[in-house]
């Protein structure tokens, strides 16, 4: 294990999971299924339903300090802290409401933000730093609208009466599908103190779209870089091929993977000069990558591989994205050793 003292990240197939290492466990979230140990764990566990591509069995994303670790329940919300940093979780299924109330996802993700906020005002951690949405049938439409467009509504008021802010100093985040049935889960991070947040020079900030992509525009930061004393840690957010606030190479996966290449390039030198390091680069970055159609899993991989090299290890998973005219959505993380004081 690093000798940092902050956050550390690892992608593990679910049998390698042993549960007597649970020292230094902060939180897990496993795609696929969870085996009955893991469900039991005394750490939060958030069980995301997408299927992994291209790997034997279930995974886990596992994060890991070397701090000391309380962990707590509060409502549904499943919560380990450090002295710095919360890992947290939540899942709620839809329940129809009343004949004139709001859509079964909205209520959802106003009860589920409404927890999660409540949770870190009273744990005394108010900002987040990264979110991760997984949506049910995140482009279908029901009630009149798609049910993304139904997410971001509810996630912005459900912030807004929480007093967060829905512009410039907000969370990295995503928003993927999840499969039918499944219940909306979020699952968190969050700080003491603000991150860093950074956008790209090459796209419009989300919160800034037009109108076209909802009433009520996604809440994130293109990306977010969070402090420790002795580390750094970016949060790369779900970047696809858009340029400005617009789709490009519709159609076309490969280019549509050299595009979020990209753009990801762009964030990680914008990162790099707001924080006055060159420790951000494409080979530091651990991958998640969100593929449409698994028959263009093969395209993905032939791409990333070309721009990474032949020691990138990307996880890859099966999932809608929020756009219907995207293939592909990647986010990543990088942890450099060096705090600083931006």
């Amino acid at each position: 294990m690093s000798s940092r003292t902050g956050l550390l990240l690892e992608y593990l197939p679910l049998a390698e999971l042993d549960p007597a290492r649970w020292s230094g466990v902060m939180g897990i979230a496993t795609f696929d299924a969870a085996r009955s140990e893991i469900r039991a764990a005394p750490v939060p566990v958030a069980e995301v339903n997408t299927p992994v591509l291209g790997e034997p069995g279930a995974l886990c994303e596992v994060w890991r300090t070397q701090q000391a670790i309380e962990s707590g329940v509060r409502g549904r919300v499943h919560y380990a802290r450090t002295a710095n940093v919360v890992f947290g979780c939540i899942a709620v299924p839809e329940t129809p409401g009343a004949a004139g109330s709001h859509p079964p996802l909205y209520s959802a993700t106003e009860e589920a933000y409404r927890e999660i906020l409540g949770t870190l005002d009273a744990l005394g951690y108010p900002y987040l730093i990264r979110v991760w949405n997984y949506v049910p049938e995140i482009n279908r439409d029901t009630h009149g609208i798609e049910r993304y467009r139904q997410f971001n509504s509810a996630r912005q008021a459900a912030l807004l009466a929480g007093r967060r802010p829905v512009i410039g100093n907000v969370s990295a985040a995503c928003a993927l599908g999840a499969a039918v049935g499944s219940p909306l889960v979020v699952y968190f991070l969050a700080s003491h103190t603000a991150p860093t947040c950074i956008e790209n020079p090459r796209q419009m900030s989300a919160y800034h779209y037009p109108p076209e992509y909802g009433v009520r525009s996604p809440v994130f930061s293109r990306a977010t870089v969070h402090h420790e004393t002795d580390s750094m840690t970016l949060f790369i957010s779900g970047t696809a091929s858009i340029v400005g606030h617009q789709t490009v190479h519709a159609g076309d996966t490969a280019a549509q993977t050299r595009e979020t290449l990209v753009n990801i390039q762009a964030l990680l030198e914008e990162a790099n000069r707001v924080t006055g390091t060159e420790g951000f680069t494409l080979e530091a970055l651990a991958y998640k990558v969100y593929v449409r159609h698994p028959a263009e899993l093969p395209v993905i991989r032939t791409e990333l591989q070309a721009a990474l090299g032949p020691l990138a290890r990307p996880v890859y998973l099966h999932a809608d994205i929020c756009r219907r005219d995207l293939a592909v959505e990647i986010e990543a993380t990088a942890m450099i050793s060096g705090g600083t004081g931006v």
